[in-house]
Order: structure tokens, then sequence, then C-alpha cells
């Protein structure tokens, strides 16, 4: 049966007392603990914030992660190091590695092979901005980034995974997508898993709403069948109110 996650994107956001604080904060609050929490500092954090939440629940991961195994590449850190500090979970290809840093699907994928290899567990994003939506082409998008970037692995290795949509004309900008939209867009994303893997894979893989998810608007959220919990962002920064939302199922 799939979890309830609610997963924390901290971005490049906190210095490192500020880092700890938060993390402490959040290891030491009451929630429902049948949700898995997540929390992706910055990576120079993740080992401190590692041990931080070894004793607890909650779960430590990497914003981003290297699409090789080892070598020349300056800047990188690949899964086998992410793996040796505690991490547990690594984004992939999230809207802004897929727009700042020109992440396509192909590099999207061999970065998910790697972290499977590596046995941790790949959150993949996909998503679509404003003009796609206006444009109609939101489906056809979010289609073509889950078949390029997952639907290469066998029905075992995608249950390893699990699956973020973020609408990207709802991050950042104040603009949230309505709960039906969500749902729309996890539904439709659940029935590609079901056309792909059959439909027992596919109710076991949550899939995760990442746009603007806060405190008011949570519960709403995640009421939706398909909504199996939050990639969250300026909301995740807080611990009163990234706790909140953990405690909206």
């Amino acid at each position: 049966m799939r979890k309830n996650i609610v997963a924390g994107n901290w971005k490049m956001n906190k210095t490192h007392a500020e880092a700890t604080a938060l993390a402490n904060d959040v290891v030491g609050s009451n929630y429902a603990h049948e949700v898995q929490l997540i929390m992706f500092p910055p990576a120079v954090y993740v080992s401190e914030i590692s041990k931080i939440a070894a004793s607890s629940n909650v779960a430590v991961g990497i914003q981003n992660s290297s699409q090789h195994e080892s070598g020349a590449y300056t800047g990188e850190l690949s899964t086998s190091m992410i793996k040796s500090v505690g991490a547990n979970y690594v984004l992939v290809g999230h809207s802004e590695r897929r727009e700042y840093f020109n992440e396509q699907n192909d590099v999207c994928a061999a970065k998910v092979d790697q972290i499977l290899k590596a046995e941790l567990t790949p959150i993949y994003c996909c998503g679509e901005v404003l003009e796609e939506r206006e444009a109609s082409n939101h489906f056809n998008l979010v289609q073509s980034q889950i078949e390029e970037g997952v639907f290469h692995l066998s029905a075992d290795d995608i249950l390893k995974c699990v699956i973020a949509y973020e609408p990207v004309w709802a991050i950042g900008t104040g603009v949230t997508a309505s709960s039906d939209q969500a749902q729309e867009m996890h539904k439709f994303i659940r029935t590609l898993l079901v056309d792909k893997y059959g439909i027992d894979v596919a109710n076991d893989i949550s899939i995760l709403y990442g746009g603007s998810c806060k405190p008011s608007n949570a519960k709403e959220l995640f009421a939706n069948a398909d909504v199996d919990g939050g990639l969250i962002g300026g909301a995740s920064l807080n611990a009163s109110d990234f706790i909140a939302i953990a405690n909206s199922f």
C-alpha cells in the first residue's frame, strides 16, 4: 500500500545554524507517524542533518545527484557519496533543474538508474509551465516526462520510485492549482502507470503534489484520491508550517 509522504525541499536556503535548528525543530515535533516526513536540505548540510534525524522517523534526502558513478565531474555528487552520508531519497528532474540547468528527460532517466542502483529512492518530478497549460499541452508534456524518465524501468523498480507533480505555474507565484486540477493530473499520471504496469503496481506508487502546498490548502489537496502527499517548498522552511501540512491527512 502506498505511503503518504510530506517532503520538504529547502532549496538554496538556510545558513548552517539555521539549517540545524530547523532540522531539530522538525525532528522534535509531534506529527502523525503514519506519514513519512523527508527533509531535503542543501547538500553541504546533509551529513549533519542525517545524524540529527537518525533516531527519528524523519528521513533525509538530497536535492540532486549525478548520472555518473564517479570521475572528473567537478561539483557533482555521486549516489555512493550521497548514501554514505545518510541520505535515503534523491530529487530528480525538479522543475528548477530542468529550467536553469537544462536537464532533459534522458539525463533524468540516467539519474534514476544510478539512484536505484545505489538502493536509494528517487522522487521523480514532472510538470508544466503556464504556457503549456494555456496551450492545452500539459497532459502531453507530463506524459512525455513520465514515459522518457521512468518507463524504461521494470515493474519491480518503478515500485521503488515516488513521483511528484509540479505545476510550475503554481510554484512561488502565489497561484495554487485547485484541488480539482491537482486531482485531474494525479489521476492522469496514475492512469499512465496503470496502462504501463497494471493497476496493482500503479496503486502502490505515491504521487505527490508540488505546487505551493501550505497549511491552509493541504487538507483539501490531500483529500483527493490520487494525491498522496506533497513536495513542499517555502512552507518547509518553517517547522510549524511543515508539521501542520503533515498533519493534514
